[in-house]
């Protein structure tokens, strides 16, 4: 039975992580740090109420014996300046993963990347740079294992509201892009159901691109 830690829980992808280890027979508990509440009620789930994800100095002692450690905070690509993307991507799972890696030295990190993460850093897209920066820090701690998941476009599958009319344009064309194969898209509840999947027994790399998630969300 596995203790897992979830950030990012009240995102498209987090909250179904959440929702997954939840109905688990492998895992006893879910501790989710949040900003907000989650309008979630389970014997399992201990939900802790944290503001500050660059920093984990007061709640350290939660990051301890956990087996699984998921890292679903992210944000679109023009929702916010350059300065505050890098700070969420990259900043953010270093304190996560250093802390996981101090207080748990033997857990698993399963990292919510993005297609395109760039290991050179040297995109142009800040993105992919950025992506690109947290999968290589996450790979300096030398976790006993981790894992970084490189979704393309994420169909919700739940009603939500667009973050831009780009997405309302993609979600509107997914029958469209769908026709394109494994490599273009993936449903939300697919790449939630998937990273649990190998967070629980593993995979034969650390990286998944589209594909490799699709294969293992059954």
């Amino acid at each position: 039975m596995k203790n897992v830690l979830v950030v990012g829980a009240t995102g498209m992808v987090g909250s179904l992580v959440v929702d997954y280890c939840l109905g688990s027979e492998d895992i006893s508990k879910v501790t989710v740090l949040t900003r907000k509440p989650l309008d979630k009620k389970h014997p399992k789930l201990n939900e802790v109420i944290h503001e500050d994800f660059s920093a984990y100095d007061k709640a350290e002692v939660l990051f301890e014996n956990i087996d699984i450690g998921f890292f679903c905070i992210g944000v679109y690509t023009g929702a916010v300046k350059d300065d505050a993307l890098k700070a969420i991507t990259v900043d953010y799972a270093q304190a996560f993963a250093k802390t996981l890696r101090e207080k748990s030295e033997n857990s698993t990190l399963c990292f919510l990347s993005g297609a395109g993460a760039d290991r050179s850093e040297k995109s142009r897209m800040s993105f992919a740079r950025y992506k690109g920066m947290a999968e290589n820090i996450i790979a300096s701690l030398n976790f006993r294992s981790w894992y970084s998941f490189r979704p393309g476009y994420i169909y919700p599958v739940s009603p939500r509201k667009e973050p831009s009319f780009m997405y309302s344009v993609m979600r509107f064309m997914y029958p469209v892009i769908r026709l394109f194969g494994k490599n273009a898209s993936i449903k939300s509840t697919e790449l939630a159901r998937a990273m649990v999947s190998v967070g629980l027994n593993g995979f034969e790399h650390h990286v998944l691109e589209n594909v490799a998630i699709h294969n293992q969300c059954k």
